[in-house]
């Protein structure tokens, strides 16, 4: 199912445009107005052209969340459950709880973060933002490397992804402003709710205002 926003709709019009002109072209050739078929043609290619542009940046950019100020991305609820060892159930906005088995002694969290030039902010693109992985993170540094690691996908599945395509198409750098990643970890060893929070300086994880109560059964 395509992505309806204001992207796919500018794609729509320009291939519109597009194949408009291309009619103009074969009806110039068949007059014998080659000057005039030659400007069509061309008028078309780029229409079309812009038209793929906005449906690629349309689809890749599926799965990313809007950012305008400092918002809440999920609440995760962490219950210990041995030595270095913990459960984190995910929630978040629009989907299933996710629930994840972790060892180490921090939750950790990181995300993809795009940021758009101004030219870009006139087709209704802003910073925006993507959950990427959780996992565990250890204090001791010979824990780290020797010892269990887990690490899990939070992001969705994509043919395309803006923030791959930006760093292999140099072409989209009149457009995006930066993409960077960005994480963050907090203590695990106590029973606690949290909530992972995204800005446009990056992501950060806050305890929850009200008390944990108890372990969800």
């Amino acid at each position: 199912m395509l992505p309806f926003n204001s992207l796919t709709i500018l794609a729509v019009l320009f291939g519109i445009l597009g194949l408009i002109f291309l009619g103009y072209t074969i009806g110039a050739i068949r007059k014998k107005k080659f000057l005039r078929s030659t400007t069509n043609l061309l008028s078309g290619l780029l229409m079309l052209t812009v038209s793929a542009l906005f449906f690629v940046i349309s689809i890749s950019i599926q799965g990313y969340r809007a950012l305008t100020k400092e918002v809440t991305a999920a609440v995760v609820r962490v219950e210990p459950l041995d030595h270095q060892k913990f459960i984190a159930r995910f929630s978040i906005p629009g989907e299933d709880e996710k629930i994840f088995s972790i060892a180490g002694d921090q939750l950790y969290v990181d995300a993809h973060i795009l940021k758009w030039k101004p030219v870009a902010n006139l087709f209704g693109l802003h910073t925006a933002y993507e959950l990427d992985r959780v996992g565990g993170r250890y204090f001791d540094l010979e824990d780290e490397r020797n010892k269990l690691r887990t690490i899990y996908s939070l992001s969705k599945e994509k043919t395309l992804d803006m923030f791959n395509l930006r760093r292999r198409f140099a072409v989209l750098s009149p457009l995006v402003d930066a993409e960077y990643g960005s994480a963050t970890y907090i203590q695990s060893d106590v029973a606690e709710e949290f909530r992972v929070r995204v800005s446009t300086t990056g992501l950060l994880i806050r305890k929850a205002e009200r008390p944990l109560m108890g372990p969800r059964l």
